[in-house]
């Protein structure tokens, strides 16, 4: 006898069946929602790119193209949150982790050689080679922006628009107010001095090279010689400033920073200038590369200005050396081919009379001048030192070569 589907062991299996989709079901959603939805999850922190990045600002409703370095130890500071640290602490009785320190921000200006719209040629001289030359002593964050073809920096709108650079960086990467650094060259040192006057009260400290506040584009500023330096110099108070400027320079003649050094000084602010000696327009490879210059912005801060004490520092910076007159006898015993360690000839050493010449491996020649009995230097003002190693007996072995960026050594040939 057949029996209907209400009777007998029929519903058990699609009662179980049933069972089975909902526990299979529900537990494919608690997966998901696992994996979608991490309880307790600990984001992954970003990593800063460091270097020189690409940035661009729109001003006017222009996009300008520019670049910002970062140090490649940075670590991003947060905004102060002082308040919720002490919270914090009260509740759960410990110290809490203390937040990076802001970072000191320089903006840098360049020179007339580096305009354009492409966003990156002014990385190519002085502060930014010297960042890629010496990183280790520039733990700074660095915004260059770039003046386009037929302005200058002294246009109203270029002026805004490197602030607003400056502005925008120093607020995406938290740097300090209080170590905020403007620099500049040639153009770009027009360009600084305007800032300096716009925004006296911005800058911690401030370093110019070739530069000056008559443009020579504006000839007709010079007839304001009598009075124009000294309205720069009222409006800087104690800012400090570091003016260099080479002594051959015909493009930006000297006078122009000693103009402003005398009017600084006339006004009771802080105020250097060194004279670099046999140097003309580009005078910024030599100032950029003092060591000097970045712990000289670092020991500055806004807060610290007004308390700043009058200063008036001019130096004159020799081109090189004074030279020793050394006995031929010792200049002999340098004479000879010099190889570097793969074993080719680098530099072969002669002398005339009381003269020593350097030929390198192109057959350039050019002298050498003694420094002191066993370094010598070159009289164009390089900063290589060549200093001639001796054994145990006192015999020459070979030449330690030192420039500002290495240092190697050419074997003496037996």
């Amino acid at each position: 006898m057949q029996t209907s589907g209400r009777s007998g062991k029929g519903p058990a299996v699609p009662a179980i069946s049933f069972l089975l989709l909902y526990l299979a079901v529900s537990i494919a959603h608690a997966t998901v929602s696992a994996t979608s939805h991490p309880r307790e999850a600990h984001p992954t922190p970003q990593i800063q790119e460091t270097g020189f990045l690409n940035r661009t600002i729109e001003v006017q409703g222009i996009t300008y193209r520019f670049q910002v370095y970062i140090p490649e130890d940075f670590h991003r500071a947060e905004p102060d949150r002082t308040a919720d640290k002490k919270n914090d602490k009260k509740s759960n009785g410990t110290s809490g982790k203390e937040s990076e320190p802001a970072p000191p921000i320089i903006l840098f200006l360049h020179g007339r050689g580096e305009r354009g719209s492409e966003g990156m040629w002014q990385t190519q001289i002085g502060l930014p080679q010297q960042l890629r030359d010496h990183p280790e002593r520039w733990p700074f964050i660095v915004v260059m922006p770039q003046c386009p073809l037929r302005h200058f920096w002294t246009d109203p709108d270029m002026l805004q628009m490197a602030m607003a650079s400056l502005d925008q960086e120093a607020r995406e990467f938290h740097a300090d107010p209080d170590r905020t650094y403007l620099t500049g060259l040639s153009l770009g040192g027009y360009g600084a001095w305007e800032l300096a006057r716009n925004f006296p009260h911005r800058w911690a400290a401030i370093a110019i090279a070739a530069s000056g506040v008559f443009w020579s584009y504006a000839p007709d500023r010079w007839r304001e010689v009598a009075t124009l330096p000294a309205e720069y110099a009222r409006h800087l108070g104690r800012t400090p400033i570091w003016l260099f400027h080479g002594a051959e320079d015909t493009t930006v003649v000297p006078r122009q920073s000693e103009l402003m050094f005398e009017a600084i000084k006339a006004e009771n602010g802080h105020v250097r200038l060194w004279d670099y000696q046999g140097l003309h327009h580009d005078c910024w490879t030599r100032a950029f590369n003092e060591p000097e210059l970045p712990r000289w912005l670092l020991s500055h801060r806004l807060s610290q200005v007004p308390q700043l004490p009058p200063l008036a520092e001019r130096i004159t910076i020799p081109l090189h050396p004074p030279a020793l007159k050394l006995p031929t006898a010792i200049l002999d015993t340098y004479v000879g081919e010099y190889r570097d360690s793969y074993n080719v000839l680098v530099a072969t050493i002669q002398r005339q009379g009381e003269q020593v010449f350097l030929r390198n491996a192109q057959g350039d020649v050019n002298e050498i001048m003694a420094e002191s009995t066993s370094t010598f230097f070159y009289p164009s003002g390089s900063l290589t030192r060549l200093t001639f190693e001796h054994d145990a007996q006192g015999r020459v072995t070979g030449i330690q070569v030192r420039d500002d960026r290495h240092e190697e050594l050419w074997e003496k040939k037996k």
